[in-house]
């Protein structure tokens, strides 16, 4: 169990310790530790909330699912937005619930994704259905350089003005999280600071310059 609010995380661990069939290897409070526990206790399933600092949740899960590919990840956090529920599944989540689930459906959640199915929770299953049926959009260029998708949201905020601690913020990431973003992109882009960033971002169309003049 990963939750970085104590109080919630104590009291999902109590919760799921009375559950049958049920136990409860170890928890943790963010990403990091998350993958640092699976590695030692090779859980079946982690239960991962995802806004989290440090490593959100989203990217533990990928690292998890990567390296540790025998263990599953059933999301259980506060957020159902698109924004919170698609990057999750994308980086391999097999469930998804919010914290209001119950207790047997964090039971049923997890005997789903042990035996290959999906522990999706019914208001989750409705917005992916409702996705599915929205027109289909063009598919978004690829990012230059190689960046990935999270550089290319960094560098994007970098050309909005953003300092290191504001970027963290608003990815709900920890500040050396960005500065080794900002640090990969650079690498990859030939950049040599914050003011090339920023040309670099409207020269590639990923942000608009002031006054929509092209730099």
């Amino acid at each position: 169990m990963v939750d970085d609010q104590t109080v919630v995380r104590e009291g999902i661990v109590m919760l799921l310790g009375l559950l049958p069939g049920v136990e409860v290897v170890g928890s943790g409070g963010d990403g990091e530790e998350a993958v640092r526990l699976v590695a030692e206790l090779s859980p079946d399933v982690v239960l991962m909330d995802l806004r989290m600092p440090r490593c959100d949740g989203a990217e533990a899960t990928r690292r998890i699912r990567a390296q540790y590919p025998q263990t599953q990840v059933v999301v259980l956090t506060t957020y159902a937005d698109d924004d919170s529920l698609f990057p999750a599944l994308r980086a391999g989540a097999r469930g998804y619930l919010t914290k209001d689930a119950g207790g047997d459906e964090i039971v049923r959640a997890v005997e789903d994704v042990l035996s290959g199915d999906a522990g999706l929770s019914p208001s989750i299953q409705r917005r992916l259905l409702e996705r599915l049926s929205e027109p289909e959009a063009v598919p978004a260029a690829e990012p230059p350089d190689g960046l990935t998708a999270r550089e290319t949201e960094v560098v994007v905020l970098i050309a909005e003005g953003m300092s290191n601690h504001e970027i963290a913020r608003a990815l709900h990431v920890s500040t050396a999280t960005v500065k080794t973003h900002i640090n990969n992109l650079f690498a990859k882009a030939g950049l040599k600071d914050r003011a090339q960033a920023v040309r670099y971002a409207y020269r590639h169309g990923l942000a608009k310059p002031p006054g929509g003049a092209r730099t």
